[in-house]
């Protein structure tokens, strides 16, 4: 997979907000919903369980979607960080 891919939860409050700022930027994505299928989620696991970008959220007992990764390898959580790629 290349380009910025989009680890969201269909489930996850955080995902409407974040989703619509990446619309609303005209930031193109492919999109992976963890709860989607379990090859969704293992694909998620692989990257949530090698990057130390996690560790923080895993300490908040946060699953760590939605993430914006980006065609440099760079990670996005926040939403106020999306206008950079834009």
């Amino acid at each position: 997979m290349s380009g910025k891919i989009l680890y969201f939860s269909s489930v996850c409050p955080d995902t409407p907000a974040f989703v619509a700022e990446l619309e609303r930027l005209n930031i193109a994505y492919t999109a992976v919903n963890i709860t989607e299928s379990m090859p969704n989620l293992k694909q998620f696991l692989a990257l949530r369980d090698t990057r130390p970008e996690f560790d923080v959220k895993k300490e908040h007992n946060q699953v760590g979607v939605p993430v914006l990764k980006l065609e440099n390898d760079a990670l996005i959580f926040d939403v106020s960080e999306l206008e950079s790629q834009a």
